[in-house]
């Protein structure tokens, strides 16, 4: 029981520091948003979902015992996705912006005042921790596949681009280092959305990787075309930089020598054919 303890222990401590970099991993997304000042591909879905489920583990662990690294990790998740969907509320069109808030105020508000009430007024004891461990189950599911609702975007764009791998991978490695914390702790809210998640984590890697390659491949075929195919494109109102008098030089030298070039070629060509035909007298005079 001891030796379980503590490695249930360690893959605990595995569990925050990957669930550390699960939570840090969207910041190249939230960089490029800043750059372009837009949100726009990008869904709010996974953060607003990530931060309700934080709520929801930081209450199911306050009504358990030996769940601290639960709530070490879930605090900070708390913080950094709450900092996310403000940056996305910052940056989003109007549409987006509504449609984030309402998620906020259905889910964050609505969803988690209305869960902590009803089991705090039915249930009681083990059978509230129960209640609250399922309802955590149901949305740990919901976090791993939040990620699949760009998933028709990927497939109808043929991009990857608002695809975020590293969170697919991030949580792909979470998945495992929590399944094996909730197996060893026997507690099979913990374990058991965590096989999912590592499936679904599986399946976007399949589906980035699928589409990368067709993605490249479509970039390299039109860059091929562009080389083939060259356009020049002459803005009117842009003014062609004027010539030194050294470039004026070599670029009189560069027409003589290519006119000297045809002379001589042409006059090559005469000699041959002056011969040619001087040849072809003689052997009819000899005839």
């Amino acid at each position: 029981m001891a030796i379980s303890g503590h490695w249930a222990f360690a893959f605990g401590v595995l569990g925050n520091i990957v669930s550390f970099i699960v939570f840090l991993s969207p910041l190249p997304t939230f960089y490029k948003i800043y750059k372009k000042k837009s949100t726009e591909g990008y869904q709010s879905i996974p953060y607003v979902i990530a931060l309700f489920s934080s709520m929801l583990w930081i209450y199911y662990a306050f009504l358990k015992t030996n769940t601290t690294l639960l709530i070490t990790i879930n605090s900070f998740g708390v913080f950094i996705e709450t900092i996310y969907v403000g940056f996305y509320l910052f940056y989003a069109p109007k549409k987006a912006r509504v449609h984030t808030v309402k998620m906020l105020l259905l889910t964050v508000v609505g969803g988690f005042g209305a869960i902590i009430l009803v089991t705090q007024f039915l249930f009681k004891g083990a059978a509230r921790g129960q209640v609250v461990g399922w309802i955590c189950l149901v949305f740990s599911l919901c976090v791993f596949v939040a990620p699949l609702c760009i998933v028709r975007q990927v497939i109808k764009t043929k991009s990857v681009e608002y695809m975020p791998i590293l969170l697919s991978v991030f949580l792909t490695l979470s998945a495992v280092m929590w399944f094996f914390y909730g197996l060893l702790l026997k507690d099979v809210n913990i374990a058991a959305p965590n096989i999912l998640g590592f499936i679904f984590g599986i399946l976007q890697m399949v589906l980035y990787a699928m589409y990368r390659k067709k993605e490249n491949l479509i970039v390299r075929e039109q860059n091929l075309a562009e080389v083939q195919n060259p356009v020049i494109i002459l803005d009117d109102n842009k003014k062609i930089p004027e010539l030194t008098e050294e470039q004026i030089i070599d670029i009189v030298k560069l027409g003589r020598l290519v006119c000297s070039g045809k002379v001589q070629m042409a006059s090559a060509l005469h000699q041959n054919a002056a011969k040619e035909e001087k040849l072809s007298s003689l052997q009819t005079m000899e005839a």
